[in-house]
């Protein structure tokens, strides 16, 4: 459940832009703020079922932009990279380079 709940919210973060106002607050609200779905259904004014099948549709339409778009799955292959790097490089000066890459992500 936990790696689920971390898949979303990275692929929340990379595609938020792409949702509606309303999906992006149940999503924030549910994922990032741990409100449950009753209480995001009160503050709305709607149903808990609504506010579920709402969260449902943009968990698949989040995993729908990944499967064309392959945001996370690069970030996650840069970062294998990056730490593969860390440990390899002795050289003072690729060190600093990447640190750098590090900071970036």
């Amino acid at each position: 459940m936990l790696e689920k709940t971390n898949r979303i919210n990275y692929l929340f973060d990379f595609y938020q832009s792409l949702l509606t106002p309303k999906q992006r607050s149940y999503m924030e609200m549910y994922y990032l703020e741990d409100y449950s779905l009753g209480e995001i259904s009160e503050l709305f004014e709607v149903s808990r079922q609504a506010v579920y099948d709402n969260i449902k549709r943009t968990e698949k339409m989040l995993e729908s932009y990944e499967g064309k778009l392959h945001l996370f799955s690069k970030f996650e292959k840069r970062m294998q990279i990056i730490s593969k790097l860390s440990e390899t490089v002795t050289d003072p000066e690729a060190k600093k380079y990447v640190q750098q890459l590090q900071d970036l992500d």
